[in-house]
């Protein structure tokens, strides 16, 4: 029996070792998410119009970047793979970085914007240097699209588990590790976060593989790789669902906070809110494989952003002393986004294969890292949206807030992201591959591989 290349099933050992490295991703984009924008208004001391630009800002110059690392990466050639190398060559860069965006210097606000700008930038360019690497990793351990599934339904059990110790435990960890010093704790639980986070790259990149490799005579022009995605499409719809997803979840993620803090005042609540919709969202997340075996992917995606739509719009409607019905929304939102972004990366190695089923030609990482840059492109708007929000209606750190801003906060937590969680379901009605169509292009890919490798023992 002929085992076609890529195909192998693989052992639960590598499953776990790719998954566990979301965890340490999380221990970054979880503060970001989560901490980052509060983080600059109420203990770094810049204005919320600031830090908002700030963020967004360095968001669309990192987006950027994202199609240059993934460039580079699919052009990387090593004996230990194309992409598991940059697990351990930017471990070290990135737990620098972010321990320096959450150090505070004594400086003037503009000098504190010019740091601020600075290491958040070094600190976005150190993750997407090893993050979009990650990502392709999935694309070229196994061709087979349900495993592809299982391992990413592993990757976001460990991501969101990840994003549930960070929520839960960094505000506790910045007391401890403060001694009531604020900016001390912050500094030195970022550090505490690098740490772990580098051990576990180390031990992805020693129990992984890459299987998946381009065609033995592609020779391509990064141009050529750009014009073959904005050629392909099922990954345009996939860059566009990504990118309203994003604001959608961003938006939730970050006025959280500012919810409980000036809405709700009840700020101690964060530190069980946000961890209860990363649990939820891990549960999800594990029924992915199940799900994708009885239903199409894009069919399931749509019912998933539809509820997510109504769960949000019904948030609006929660009294500010109703803290069950906060919660069981949460979670219920939690439960149905959880499978959405297993879901969405096992797609985009899908369009990786249709891509070179289309033109004879690969580009793992490109296809990735085009994916992160909508991502950034989401967060930065929600960002700004924040920002604009928050400046039109007023806020000022520290103080009890206007009835107005208050809504405004309400309004980010509910009806805006319904809104985003409503188009991404009219952007799904484009995306094309179903399940029928990937078994063909498998098995054309397959005969191919077997052509070439018969070829070159002839």
């Amino acid at each position: 029996m002929t085992i076609v290349p890529g195909k192998t099933p693989l052992a639960w050992r590598e499953r776990i070792a790719y998954g566990v490295a979301d965890m340490g991703f999380n221990f970054y984009w979880a503060n970001i998410a989560t901490f980052l924008m509060i983080f600059y208004t109420d203990v770094f001391g810049i204005s919320a119009a600031a830090a908002g630009f700030m963020l967004s800002a360095i968001k669309i110059v990192n987006a950027f970047t994202d199609p240059l690392i993934g460039a580079v990466a699919d052009r990387t050639n090593t004996r230990f793979g194309k992409f598991r190398p940059y697990l351990i060559w930017m471990a070290i860069p990135l737990a620098a970085a972010g321990v320096l965006t959450y150090t505070t210097p004594d400086l003037r606000e503009g000098g504190k914007l010019v740091w601020a700008y600075g290491t958040y930038l070094f600190m976005m360019v150190s993750y997407t240097g090893i993050n979009i690497p990650y990502n392709a990793l999935s694309g070229v351990m196994s061709s087979d699209p349900q495993e592809r599934s299982t391992i990413n339904g592993l990757r976001f059990i460990f991501a969101f588990g990840g994003s549930m110790l960070v929520t839960a435990a960094t505000p506790h960890l910045v007391k401890w590790l403060g001694h009531g010093n604020e900016k001390l704790g912050w500094q030195l639980t970022m550090a505490f976060w690098g740490v772990a986070a580098s051990s576990i790259f180390v031990a992805t990149f020693l129990n992984t593989r890459e299987r998946v490799t381009p065609p033995p005579a592609q020779k391509t022009a990064v141009w050529q790789d750009v014009r073959d995605l904005t050629h392909n499409g099922p990954w345009t719809a996939l860059f566009f669902l990504a990118l309203i997803i994003m604001l959608t979840i961003t938006l939730r993620s970050a006025t959280s906070a500012y919810y409980f803090k000036y809405y709700v005042r009840r700020p101690d609540l964060v530190a069980a809110f946000v961890p209860a919709y990363m649990a939820a969202a891990a549960a999800g997340a594990a029924l992915t494989p199940l799900l994708t075996r009885l239903i199409d992917k894009k069919r399931l995606l749509i019912g998933l952003m539809s509820a997510t739509g109504v769960l949000s719009s019904a948030f609006f409607f929660v009294p500010k002393d109703a803290i069950g019905w906060m919660f069981a929304l949460q979670i219920a939102i939690g439960l149905v986004l959880g499978p959405k972004s297993p879901l969405a990366w096992s797609m985009y190695a899908d369009t990786a294969d249709y891509n070179e089923w289309r033109t004879g030609r690969r580009a793992t990482a490109m296809t990735f890292a085009a994916a992160t840059f909508s991502q950034k492109l989401g967060t930065a708007l929600a960002a700004a949206l924040m920002g604009w929000v928050f400046t039109a209606l007023g806020y000022v750190a520290n103080v009890a807030q206007t009835p107005r801003s208050q809504t405004g906060m309400v309004m980010l937590m509910s009806l805006i992201p319904a809104a985003f969680a409503f188009l991404a379901v009219g952007v799904m009605l484009f995306y094309q591959l179903d399940n029928q169509q990937m078994v063909q292009i498998q098995k054309d890919l397959a005969e191919r591989k077997l052509g070439n490798h018969v070829a070159s023992h002839a």
